[in-house]
């Protein structure tokens, strides 16, 4: 088995999905590490043996969905049980969730939905970040959201970003494609973003596509489909994260209208040229 401790901040990784599973034990692909939905793997069936076999050659990352930390009820004890279980057999690198919600009253919501980012909010979403951390005994990663309307809130969200992990020692999950989807949508600068983000909390970066959807008054609106190659402008604000933050383990995520694999291999590649460029410009800048 690989080590777990840390992914390569050189090579990018790709998420590990069903269509591939035995192109990758077959071929064993040119990438630095796989990430999984960690909800996928928590019953019973072909899935989780499959993911054993990848992991004994490959780091892997865990990316839940489920654990709804902006709930004002504590996380599911039976599914973070069931998590540590799979985490404390296969090891992953990173574990990460959503800076979000989808639970209410017992009631599991098909999304992430949006929080307010106000005192209350980040008080209750650093207690369920602790209690999970405590559980599994190991930092969490938050990512940030893709949103399609402005909330109302005492905050920005790097400002709140930037407390969670002040008051609970998580990481930030950035996802670039996300910043630039609510930068079309509700008018964020991402560059003033990335900036007003601590140095140092980056612990992961996503890149992703997304779909433009016209809208009745001739504007349009970017919905965050992870259906699509990454476009330019995703890879030049990628360019302007490894720029702010150094580089640090990158994936490639597709989870809709997934291509061979030799396609998101392709892009991996890529990012990890994006990377090695920005990383040159931004030791330039420095000297």
């Amino acid at each position: 088995m690989t080590p777990h401790g840390t992914l390569p901040a050189d090579r990018a990784g790709i998420g590990l999905r069903a269509p591939h599973y035995r192109d990758v034990i077959d071929f064993r692909p040119n990438v630095g590490w796989f990430e999984v939905h960690t909800e996928n793997y928590l019953g019973g069936g072909a899935w989780p043996s499959f993911l054993d076999a990848v992991r004994k050659e490959y780091a892997v990352a865990f990316h839940c969905v489920g654990l709804s930390l902006g709930s004002a009820s504590p996380p599911d004890s039976v599914l973070l049980g069931r998590i540590k279980t799979l985490a404390d057999r296969l090891e992953p690198a990173i574990v990460s969730e959503h800076l979000s919600w989808s639970i209410v009253d017992g009631a599991y919501l098909n999304d992430l939905l949006p929080l307010p980012y106000t005192p209350e909010s980040l008080a209750n979403f650093s207690r369920n970040v602790d209690a999970i951390q405590a559980t599994l005994k190991r930092p969490l990663l938050i990512e940030n959201p893709s949103v399609y309307v402005a909330l109302s809130g005492e905050m920005t969200e790097p400002e709140f970003l930037s407390e969670l992990v002040r008051a609970t020692g998580c990481g930030i999950l950035l996802d670039v494609n996300n910043l630039h989807v609510c930068a079309h949508n509700i008018g964020i600068d991402p560059l003033s973003y990335l900036n007003a983000l601590p140095r140092g909390s980056v612990g992961e970066i996503h890149v992703a596509g997304h779909k433009r959807q016209p809208e009745s008054d001739g504007g349009s609106i970017l919905i965050d489909d992870h259906g699509s190659p990454v476009p330019d402008p995703v890879w030049d604000l990628y360019a302007a994260a490894i720029r702010r933050f150094g580089r640090v383990p990158t994936l490639i995520e597709r989870d809709n209208d997934i291509p061979a694999l030799p396609v998101l291999v392709a892009e991996a590649a890529r990012a990890d040229v994006v990377a090695a460029n920005a990383e040159e410009f931004r030791h330039a800048d420095a000297a």
